[in-house]
Parts: structure tokens; sequence; C-alpha cells
């Protein structure tokens, strides 16, 4: 039983939805479409969505949906941010426009285009702030920024989401374990 895809969705004042083949949800902040898989139905009342099922058989998509529903409303409303640090000696980012550049301890530096309703603030260099209405966008992007430089466990260097914990490995010892 969907406990998630039961729970209504507020919709605040300043968001439009519309329901069809697709949820349509415009806000002050942009425009985003859900799909509305077979099976599923959505209604609008006194300023609350409510996600529905025809049948046991959709439960798994009524929670998504609801999930998906409810991003899309609180994306075109208030947005998302995604923040990332980077660690290194020599290790900073700069913006100009739509591309941030990166230096990342490789022999060139790395530009990175930013696709479109995606922002990036940086501050003091090394710490990224990614902010915008969509939230799998945006998950994405931060997912492919901290592909340039994973974080490495042996020496904490790289580029990692704000707060995310690292296992820092013991490195090798110099004269064990060779041969005689």
């Amino acid at each position: 039983m969907s406990r998630v895809g039961k729970k209504p969705i507020p919709v605040p004042s300043g968001v439009k939805v519309q329901i069809g083949d697709q949820l349509t949800v415009q806000g002050p902040k942009g425009t985003l479409t859900v799909p509305l898989p077979q099976g599923i139905r959505v209604q609008q009342n006194d300023g609350k969505l409510e996600i529905q099922r025809e049948a046991d058989e959709y439960a798994a998509l009524h929670g998504l949906t609801r999930a998906l529903a409810a991003n899309a409303v609180q994306g075109v409303s208030g947005g998302f941010t995604k923040e990332l640090d980077i660690v290194g000696i020599g290790y900073r980012a700069d913006v100009k426009g739509k591309v941030a550049i990166f230096t990342l301890g490789y022999s060139h530096s790395i530009e990175f285009l930013l696709p479109e309703g995606v922002d990036l603030r940086i501050d003091k260099q090394t710490h990224l702030v990614l902010s915008g209405h969509d939230k799998q966008l945006i998950g994405q992007v931060a997912a492919n920024i901290r592909a340039l430089r994973k974080p490495d466990p042996y020496k904490n260097k790289g580029i990692r989401y704000t707060g995310e914990q690292l296992r820092k490995k013991v490195g090798k010892s110099g004269a064990t374990g060779g041969k005689k």
C-alpha cells in the first residue's frame, strides 16, 4: 500500500496546474511537465493535488507519480539547490556566462557548459552552488561536475557534495610485502 501516493500535494498561490495526458505545472520559476502513466489519475481539490490509482497493480507508479508531481510543484515555486565543494591545492572553478571553467590538477582546464535552466554560483573559488527548478536536472549536472574529479579516498582531494563523508584509506607502506 502506497503511503506516499495518498498524501495530498499543497499547491501554493502563483502556481497553475493543468491536468491532461500529462501534468503541466507552471510557476514563477518556470514550467515542468510530469508524465501520467496509465492507471493513475490526478484531481485538484481546493488548492491540493490528489493522486489516485485505479487498481493495486499500479501501487509503485502511484508513489512515483506523486513524488514527481510534488517535486515539480516545489521546483516551480521555490526551486532546488545542490552544493559541491572542491578540495585540493590549486583546484578551483570559475564561471563565465553559461560556461564553468575548472582547474583540477590536469594539464588542461576543463570547460563545462551549463544546460538551460541551471545557474551556478561560485563562492571563494571552491564552493559551488547549483540552482534551478528541475530537481532531476540539478542532480544530474551535480553528478557530472563531481565526475570531473571524483573524491580520492587516499588524499581526500576532488569534487564532493557539501557534507559528504569520505572514508580515508591508508596508503601502502614502503618496505613490507615486496620481493626479497
